[in-house]
């Protein structure tokens, strides 16, 4: 018997193209100069801009939560409202929260270790401490708007996203949830930064206002994306697209594993690279020949070519998702395939509603 297919029916996403319900309806972005920190020299990223969160989300309280927490919690509250979803119609014990980070709360751990170096251990500031914790942000959306189901954190190499995608669709198909909000994203901070320049990762467009096109190296970016997927969406809302499966591996052939879960012969949605959303722009193309190699000589039609860091995040998947649906709505089997630089790959197959 065919696993069923699970129902994307809400997307909240802080990004920066802005805090947004829904699909993304402006595409048009390019990297701008860092002001959160001082730069010797300009420096360029895709950047989240500041806003006010209690706008977006009523009630919440983030003075003390790292960056990374407030998005999460604001990107939740996002797809809840975009799936017009009322929570205290449901069962909230039933609603899981699987959240994917490939570096966690960086600026508040980065404080309260700097807090250690200037006053030792026992003079560390107990304020920062929680939000050095990787499952924190999980837990503050789960705090916030009570939900009581399975509450997971996953990181890893390249594919945290889609390996939390997975996950959630794994807790619904074996009953251990209805709903499952599926939540993806990093931040930048100082320290991150200076450690993809140390370690010559960037492109020429971090440190020029013009370039060529960014042949080696990636622009990083920060940005968080929530998904909703249910089991039996209630009432005739609106769908998005419906994940039937998928597969992830650290090594292996991409090609191979897509004919194995692909009966006919899907369209395809490559991203090229992994880590925090980025590169959306004019130069997102830049990277695809990277990305098509495992399928050089198959004529599989391309609905969108997308490229993001291929850092040290690992949480870019639900981004590329989201762009992908923002671009090309999902009206045959469509295949989301993401190839990372050094090996591995994670394929995620989505049909109509």
């Amino acid at each position: 018997m065919s696993a069923p297919l699970l129902s994307i029916t809400g997307i909240g996403s802080v990004t920066p193209f802005g805090p947004a319900a829904g699909l993304l309806s402006n595409l048009t972005i390019a990297p701008e100069a860092i002001m959160s920190w001082p730069n010797a020299e300009a420096r360029r990223a895709f950047q989240v801009k500041p806003f006010n969160p209690a706008k977006l989300v009523p009630g919440a309280k983030t003075r003390r939560l790292d960056r990374l927490s407030c998005w999460a919690l604001v990107a939740a509250s996002l797809a809840f409202q975009d799936a017009s979803l009322d929570l205290d119609a449901i069962d909230r014990g039933r609603v899981a929260v699987v959240f994917a980070s490939g570096l966690g709360c960086t600026e508040l751990t980065e404080e309260f270790f700097r807090s250690a170096a200037r006053n030792g251990w026992n003079g560390t500031d107990p304020i920062t401490f929680p939000e050095t914790l990787a499952n924190v942000p999980a837990c503050h959306i789960a705090l916030f708007h009570g939900l009581r189901g399975p509450n997971l954190t996953v990181s890893g190499e390249n594919f945290a996203a889609e390996i939390a995608l997975l996950r959630a669709a794994s807790l619904l198909r074996h009953g251990q949830a209805d709903r499952a909000l599926v939540v993806a994203g990093d931040a930048l901070s100082p320290a991150v930064f200076q450690w993809y320049e140390s370690a010559g990762l960037l492109a020429p467009a971090c440190f020029t206002a013009n370039p060529p096109v960014p042949a080696e190296g990636f622009i990083p970016g920060e940005g968080m994306v929530a998904l909703l997927l249910e089991r039996t969406p209630a009432g005739q809302g609106r769908i998005y697209a419906q994940l039937a499966g998928g597969r992830h591996a650290r090594r292996g052939d991409p090609a191979q594993a897509v004919r194995e879960i692909f009966s006919s012969q899907p369209a395809l949605i490559y991203s090229a690279g992994h880590g925090s959303p980025c590169m959306a722009h004019s130069l997102a193309g830049a990277m695809l020949p990277s990305a098509a190699r495992p399928f050089a000589g198959e004529d599989l039609p391309v609905v969108a070519a997308l490229a993001v860091a291929e850092g040290l995040g690992a949480s870019g998947g639900l981004f590329h998702l989201l762009l992908a649906l923002s671009r090309h709505a999902v009206s045959a089997p469509t295949l989301l395939l993401g190839v990372a630089a050094g090996g591995g790959f994670a394929a995620l197959r989505l049909e109509a509603s």
